[in-house]
């Protein structure tokens, strides 16, 4: 099997141990961020695959060497938002959210191996599709983030599920503020398995071909090729204590006045401090009660909850006043909803949990 579908090269690598599954985001020049064409096609490989005893494993990669995948087409949810009457659900914006989540939550319950070749830029949507394999490898250029706080989303894709696994309040950090992760930043936080430099690709795959296909055997495999990235080479590592303590309060008029108070001297945090203060001041209680909600739920439901949540974000007017601002008119200058997040109150939160009455 040799499909090509819009953006994406579905094909089928004859191995040692059978046939390999591989599916290669194909958009270099949008940072290959996913379609709902694309999500349709990996689904579609993704169950042909499962009940297909060649097919022993699945190889997913991104097109180029810049990105594995930049996050969903958010371009396209903002026409769909712009081109539906106010107060309607915009159909093609939550048909992409329902499609990407059904998709991440196949990879998050695949019965085979799936590896994930996370080289370069790995951010939303992308860290959807890569937090759920089961061989998760980041390279020297990998660069992950949960920017969504800059545009008025909030960290979707499951992150309810695995920004809860992180060490300390790092899940809440990085959802708040966006920051950005690098190699050893992703194993530290659970979001790779294996740190591997980009030349090693072509011997990384030929050991993998000649393995029988199992979980085991591909793990040993990729161990080989494993970097010497020590937990002090992250930067979420090092700043672990003043991390936690920035994100104590319970108050979040106080949360942001602690980040407000950073100055230049304090480098790495005083930069990643900007999206939180500068982003959506919703989503950063979208953040903290996204996780506080998840803590206990099965993954199925995260799901479900997310989808409920990205409704409302598309039914609320932040979403597509921060991709306005951010990605087509560019002026860097959104108008959020509210000024700050004191005018926040408890009803306007739970609104984004409730299901929309359409």
């Amino acid at each position: 099997m040799s499909e090509q579908y819009q953006d994406l090269k579905v094909s089928e690598i004859d191995t040692g141990f059978g046939k390999l599954g591989q599916i290669v985001l194909d958009k270099p020049k949008a940072l290959n961020a996913i379609s709902t064409v694309m999500i349709e096609g990996m689904q579609k490989a993704l169950d042909q695959w499962r009940d297909d005893d060649a097919v022993k494993a699945v190889w997913i990669e991104g097109s180029g060497d810049r990105a594995f995948c930049a996050g969903g087409d958010v371009v396209s949810l903002y026409h769909s938002m712009k081109a539906t009457p106010a107060g309607e659900i915009p159909e093609k914006a939550t048909e992409f959210f329902a499609k990407e989540y059904r998709m991440d939550q196949t990879i998050h319950t695949y019965p085979k191996p799936v590896v994930v070749w996370g080289d370069g830029i790995v951010m939303g949507g992308g860290i959807g599709v890569m937090a759920g394999a089961s061989h998760r490898i980041v390279t020297e250029r990998s660069m992950l983030a949960m920017p969504e706080v800059t545009i008025g989303l909030y960290p979707d894709v499951g992150a309810s599920w695995f920004l809860n696994r992180m060490p300390g309040a790092c899940g809440e950090f990085l959802g708040m503020t966006g920051a950005r992760m690098n190699a050893a930043d992703a194993l530290f936080v659970k979001l790779a398995d294996y740190a591997v430099t980009s030349d090693d690709y072509e011997q990384l795959r030929q050991a993998i071909s000649a393995t029988d296909g199992s979980h085991d055997a591909i793990s040993t495999a990729i161990q080989q090729y494993h970097s010497d990235t020590s937990q002090q080479d992250s930067t979420l590592y090092s700043h672990l204590d003043r991390i936690n303590a920035l994100m104590a309060p319970a108050d979040m008029t106080q949360l942001v006045a602690g980040f407000e108070q950073l100055s230049e001297k304090d480098g790495w945090l005083f930069k990643a401090t900007k999206a939180l203060l500068r982003g959506c001041p919703m989503t950063l209680y979208l953040v903290r009660e996204q996780i506080k909600r998840a803590k206990y739920m099965s993954l199925s439901e995260v799901f479900a909850m997310e989808l409920i949540m990205s409704t409302q974000c598309v039914l609320h007017p932040d979403l597509a006043e921060g991709i306005r601002a951010l990605l087509i008119e560019k002026d860097n200058k959104p108008q959020w909803s509210v000024g700050s997040v004191a005018e926040i109150t408890d009803a306007m939160v739970e609104e984004f949990f409730q299901q929309p009455q359409h």
